[in-house]
Formats: C-alpha cells, sequence, structure tokens
C-alpha cells in the first residue's frame, strides 16, 4: 500500500498483541487501535476462576526458563525464579505495557464481533457495541488457547467431564477417581495437582510422549539444550537423548512406553513432578481409551476402569470467531501455510502475530514477528513475490520434522526460528528510542 499513514488494528492484548503495538509505534506506525476484551493486558495469564475466560490454573508456573522467555531488550526482574508464576508472569507483561506507554493504544473491554475484507485490502471491524471502524492493516494476535478441542468420547462419558480449559485447580475433587486424558504440559499439570486431593488419578497416554525434567544438572533444561541446538542436527540429536536419558532413565521404568520419535519431533512436556507422582503411586499412566460406556473406560491394552470425573486435555483449536468460515477458519486444518507463520499468501494487509507453537516461549518469537510486521507497514520490507510458495515450504516443512497432529500445525524449533525472523528484519531498523512516527 502507498498510504503515507496506514491505520493499523490489533485484536488482543495478549503477550503478543502488546509487543504488536510496540514494534509498530517504533516502526514509526502512527494510528495504532488494539481491541481488548479484558479489562487489562495479558490475555490467559490473567488468572480468573470464569471459565468464559481462557486462563492459567491458579497453580501455573512457566515451563520455559525466564532467561529464555523475555522480550528483547526488556529481561525479567532478577528476584523472579527460574520459572515464575502466573502472577509474577503477569506483572511482566503489564510493567512492559507501562514502560513502553502501550496503554494509550488499547481499547479494553471492547471485544471484536466482526471482522470483512473490503476490496481494496482495507478491513471493516466490527465491535460487540455496533461501533464500525476501517483500517488498512489488520494483525491478529487473539492467541490459539481459547477454544477447546474435545474428544469424540466426551458425550458418551456420564460422569463428570470438563476440559483441561475449564481446570482452575484441585478443589472439589476430593476422594474421586479421576482419569486425566493427554501427555501434554496441561494434562501433567492437571493430573499432578489433582493427585493431590482425588483418592485415584490416572492419566491416559495415546501417544508416547517425553516427558522432560525443568532441570538437568542445576540449570533449567531449556537453556542447557539451548547450547547445543546450533550443531548439526546428526550429533544434536543423540546428545539430546543421552542428556534426556541422564535425566529420566528408562521411561518403562515409569510405567511408560518409550516414545517412538525423537524429543525434537514434538511438542516438549516439561515437568518436573509427574514422574515423581507416577513413582509415588499417585498418579498411574493408562493407554490410550479405546471406548467410553458411562462412567467405565476401555483402554488399548483391554483394562477398564470406572471413574467419576474425566478432564480431557486434548488441546485447543485455532479460533478466528470474527470471520465468515468461508473467508478463513483453519479450526480443523492440518496444514496452516502462512510464511514466517504469519504473513497470508492472498491478503497481504492480514498479518498474524503468535501464531506458532514454540518448543519454548511464543512471546520472544512474537516480539521478532512484530518487528518484521512494523517494518513491513513502514514500507522497509517487501512482501515476495512468491509468497505462496514459501508459505506451502514453510507447512512442508512442519510436515517433514514433527509429527504430524493437529498440536503441530503451527509448531517451530524456537531457536532456528528466532534466527530465520531475525534475518527478516532490515538493517538500520529504528530502536525504540530511534523511532519517529511515519509522515501524514
Amino acid at each position: 500500500m502507498n498510504n503515507e499513514s496506514p491505520r493499523v488494528c490489533i485484536i488482543g492484548a495478549g503477550c503478543s498483541g502488546i509487543t504488536a503495538i510496540k514494534n509498530l509505534v517504533q516502526a514509526g506506525v502512527k494510528e495504532v487501535v488494539c481491541y481488548e476484551q479484558n479489562d487489562q493486558v495479558g490475555g490467559n495469564w490473567i488468572f480468573t476462576q470464569k471459565v468464559a475466560h481462557s486462563s492459567v490454573c491458579e497453580t501455573t508456573h512457566i515451563i520455559s526458563s525466564k532467561t529464555m522467555s523475555a522480550y528483547e531488550g526488556y529481561p525479567m526482574p532478577d528476584d523472579y525464579p527460574d520459572y515464575p508464576s502466573h502472577r509474577q508472569v503477569l506483572a511482566y507483561f503489564q510493567a512492559y505495557a507501562r514502560d513502553f506507554g502501550l496503554l494509550e493504544y488499547i481499547q479494553f473491554n471492547t471485544k471484536v464481533a466482526k471482522v470483512e475484507k473490503q476490496g481494496d485490502e482495507k478491513w471493516t471491524v466490527q465491535l460487540e457495541s455496533g461501533k464500525q471502524e476501517t483500517f488498512d492493516y489488520l494483525l491478529i494476535a487473539n492467541g490459539h488457547h481459547s477454544v477447546p478441542r474435545n474428544p469424540e468420547f466426551k458425550e458418551a462419558f456420564t460422569g463428570k467431564y470438563l476440559h483441561s480449559h475449564e481446570f482452575k485447580n484441585n478443589q472439589g475433587f476430593e476422594n474421586e477417581k479421576v482419569l486425566v486424558v493427554g501427555a501434554g504440559n496441561s494434562a501433567c499439570d492437571c493430573a499432578v495437582e489433582i493427585s493431590r486431593v482425588a483418592e485415584q488419578v490416572d492419566i491416559s497416554i495415546r501417544t508416547a510422549q517425553h516427558i522432560i525434567p525443568k532441570f538437568f544438572l542445576g540449570r533449567p533444561s531449556d537453556t542447557f539444550n539451548g547450547n547445543m541446538v546450533w550443531l548439526p542436527r546428526f550429533i544434536q540429536k543423540p546428545l539430546l537423548s543421552l542428556a534426556l536419558k541422564i535425566q529420566v532413565g528408562d521411561y518403562r521404568s515409569y510405567g511408560l512406553e518409550r516414545p517412538k520419535h525423537h524429543v525434537i519431533e514434538a511438542h516438549p512436556t516439561l515437568n518436573s513432578e509427574l514422574l515423581y507422582k507416577i513413582r509415588h503411586g499417585k498418579v498411574n499412566p493408562k493407554r490410550g481409551i479405546k471406548k467410553v460406556e458411562g462412567k467405565k473406560v476401555t483402554f488399548l491394552n483391554g483394562t477398564t476402569e470406572e471413574y467419576d470425573t474425566m478432564v480431557a486435555a486434548t488441546g485447543y483449536q485455532i479460533a478466528t470467531p470474527f470471520f465468515d468460515r468461508e473467508f478463513l477458519d483453519y479450526s480443523e486444518s492440518d496444514r496452516v501455510p502462512l510464511y514466517l507463520r504469519m504473513f497470508h499468501p492472498e491478503h497481504p494487509t492480514l498479518l498474524f502475530i503468535g501464531l506458532c507453537q514454540p518448543q519454548g516461549a511464543v512471546w520472544p518469537l512474537s516480539d521478532a514477528q512484530s518487528k518484521i510486521a512494523g517494518n513491513y507497514i513502514a514500507g522497509r520490507w517487501q512482501f515476495p513475490q512468491n509468497i505462496k510458495q514459501l508459505a506451502e515450504k514453510d507447512s512442508d516443512q512442519i510436515e517433514r520434522e514433527f509429527l504430524q497432529r493437529k498440536r503441530h500445525t503451527v509448531e517451530v524449533h524456537y531457536h532456528q526460528y528466532l534466527k530465520q525472523l531475525q534475518r527478516q528484519v532490515p538493517k538500520g531498523a529504528p530502536s525504540w528510542k530511534e523511532a519517529t512516527p511515519l509522515p501524514g
């Protein structure tokens, strides 16, 4: 576009939305409006008991260390622990928004109801209040952990059922027999927390996963493993496998199956307590589910158990509810072909920020994506002519390097992807102190 003073809409003021504001302003974009449905910044890091809001659990700590989770040039406080709590993370986001003067660009308690593309590549944004605004660019930063993906046997279970999306703490599970379904980070957290009060907690694992303790040789595991990412893959893989074996030993000694994939071929599950709970008899591993009849669950190995409650930690859909489904809908997609995980090949004024699932924290990646976005809108970065081929190539790489599951449709290797983004930032792009508004 040749508009010297483009109007930019950002949907969401979570961890991706606030860094998008910061980087657009840094690039000199003057007219930035961010719509946020909550009353404060932070997205799903705003803890609440309300199920309608996708929030962390009461006891959540991040699974990437503070060193690997900070925005560029804005480290987490020295007095934060290696793995800060959700309250500390929220305070960090709010300090970031305050210190960079981002709050003036955000309209809180404002939900986007509908977005439509116009023929001139502009966007009409309709709010729930009925108000409409027109923008030159649209940045989607609404996250991808808001709409639960439920298993097909949900309706067959007649006990109490909830998705991990609804799990806030272990209250109400006292003396119950509980089945947690899944082996990701949410499943492990739910199983560990519920095991503190329940009579019995089983965890059903369909595909064997690498359960990685948070520390190795006294250091956060991600900082240790980060030292090896630049080695050739044929050297890196056996070294990472050896390090994990030293940490864990043989998964079969915990009653778990050995994963058939390498640890870097799936989204990591970091949890230091689950293996401890298994060996103490507080959490019992089960195989995948074959069928559900009432409260009775039959597993793939033929065993059966009855449960009072089932907690399904079975992931989320990618949700863009403000678009007509015919226009754009990734909720059931096996591929999400976006160049650099952010540019849509057919809509040059539509960008996604934070629509990636890294083996690490998403916030530094959203920061880097936003730098590219800001410089693109400011005219310093060019939209590739062959972007459709580049976007398909990105999806091909995901299918080649990760297990083909819906949870991996936007998976990335943290370090390699961050470097890829950083290489795209134009030389001489303005820093925060150097930023000047575009003419307009």
